[in-house]
């Protein structure tokens, strides 16, 4: 029998480390005691550990991160468990995809409760300022976690409060944070903190943000679960906010808005008057132009700068449709005028295509983005914000007649022709629709995101050949 002592800190390497050696020798789990911290020799001792790494056993990434989280169960099965995971790796390497497997199953739910811990820890911990000689202020707090999870999470709290020196005690271990150094101490009973006067000013916030329309008792306990009560300042404000909550309810539906007097309707009438209105009927491209910048069919108009319509000569014998305006194209007001544009400028001048002779457009005509702090990110549109721009797209193929368009990108080919199905399997292929042929190609957006720039290469060669094609394929004579 192999007995293996973990430590209590260092758990994991220690753990990965033994358990790569036996299985390197093939030592099956029932022959291998997983113990934790100094538990004694054993009644019969221990074999020693094989004598080299034997053939190391291949593991999937995702088990290594299970692993790594599982092993911080006080489940003193644990270790027990995750060996056995790894020696049934080795047999069926699809094994952690079975989530119908009763190991699998339990490990999945050890995960879960070790990082439900480590999220509580983060929310729940509560600092008190302790007296401070130096230039940097002092904290502390003591928090009761489930499970051993005190130095996997100290990289949290060092990189949220690297600027002040604190001190995180638990029963099992201290987490020290000291002139920007980590260190760990003993665990140790709750310490005698000093009150500290941030604490009324949270209970307070606390008591003002809190909804008394919104009570849902069983929800607040499984987000904020009892036992962490009574190391947290605010809770003491919630059975007073809970008695007082029918009250202040009633008072806010007395202080509620009454109906709107008789005149707002006739001022509202007056204000929708004055907004400018789109033409019932359009037969130009200027019309469309102008109509277009009126569009509310989606919500994407709320938040765009403006829509950002075609151009091009009006009788263009080739069309180029793509996605949507992206950042540059939003402020511009003008399509394919950012970094995608650069790559399609490039590609049609390669293929002989003259950027004044063609029209551009999109299948959807207002930016739709995430914003990240100052910068805003393309998001595809979704099928329900197509098919309401499929209305602008559908007036500018009657009114510009061209022989030839060419879907640049899966939402575009989407638009023109109803059809999701794969594009690599149709571009390059004319596709008959009722309003004209269609021709599917890449979109200049999608070489640039491709991060394997030999698949790049070869996907801006399509639309080179493909951008070729239609220029022929529209030059063409009528019925040639």
């Amino acid at each position: 029998m192999h007995r293996i002592a973990l430590p209590e800190r260092g758990t994991f390497e220690a753990w990965r480390d033994a358990a790569r050696t036996l299985a390197g020798h093939d030592i099956p789990p029932e022959a291998v005691e997983w113990t934790l911290g100094d538990a004694g020799a054993g009644l019969f001792g221990s074999d020693p550990l094989p004598p080299g790494p034997g053939h190391p056993p291949a593991v999937p990434r995702a088990f290594l991160d299970l692993a790594e989280t599982v092993i911080l169960h006080r489940d003193p099965e644990a270790p027990a468990l995750l060996y056995q995971a790894l020696t049934g790796l080795q047999r069926r390497p699809r094994l952690l995809a079975d989530a119908a497997d009763p190991l699998v199953r339990r490990l999945r739910l050890l995960e879960k409760s070790v990082r439900r811990d480590i999220h509580k820890m983060r929310a729940f911990v509560r600092f008190r300022e302790l007296p401070s000689a130096g230039a940097r202020r002092r904290f502390a707090a003591w928090f009761e976690p489930e499970h051993r999870i005190v130095e996997a999470n100290a990289g949290f709290f060092t990189r949220r409060f690297a600027d002040m020196d604190w001190a995180i005690h638990t029963p099992d271990l201290s987490a020290l944070w000291t002139d920007g150094a980590l260190s760990f101490a003993p665990g140790a009973p709750r310490p005698d903190l000093p009150d500290d006067a941030a604490e009324e000013l949270w209970a307070t916030y606390f008591a003002n943000i809190f909804n008394p329309a919104r009570i849902k008792l069983g929800s607040m306990r499984l987000h904020m679960p009892r036992k962490y009560w009574k190391n947290m300042p605010e809770t003491a404000q919630i059975p007073a906010m809970l008695a007082a909550a029918e009250g202040r309810v009633q008072a806010m539906a007395a202080a509620a808005a009454t109906e709107s007097p008789a005149r707002a309707a006739a001022i509202t009438a007056r204000y929708r008057a004055a907004m400018p209105r789109a033409p019932e009927r359009i037969g130009s491209l200027e019309e469309a132009r102008a109509a277009c910048a009126l569009c509310t069919r989606c919500g994407l108009c709320e938040t765009a700068t403006q829509a950002v319509f075609g151009e091009g000569p009006a009788q263009a014998a080739l069309m180029l449709v793509g996605e949507q305006p992206g950042d540059h194209e939003d402020l511009q007001g003008r399509p394919f005028v950012g970094p995608a544009g650069q790559v399609l400028d490039a590609a049609m001048a390669e293929a002989g295509v003259a950027r004044d002779r063609v029209w551009l457009t999109n299948a959807v005509k207002h930016f739709k983005f995430v914003p990240r702090g100052k910068r805003r990110l393309h998001q595809r549109p979704d099928q329900h914000e197509v098919s309401h721009c499929r209305w602008w797209l559908d007036l500018e193929r009657e009114l510009v007649r061209p022989r030839l368009t060419v879907a640049l990108g899966a939402t575009a080919a989407l638009a023109l022709t109803g059809s999701g199905a794969d594009l690599t399997r149709r571009r390059g292929q004319v596709e008959q629709t009722l309003a004209g042929p269609v021709l599917p190609s890449w979109h200049p957006s999608a070489i640039l995101r491709q991060p394997d720039r030999d698949r790049a290469a070869i996907m801006r060669r399509d639309l080179v050949e493909d951008l070729a094609l239609a220029l022929s394929l529209a030059a063409a004579p009528a019925g040639g």
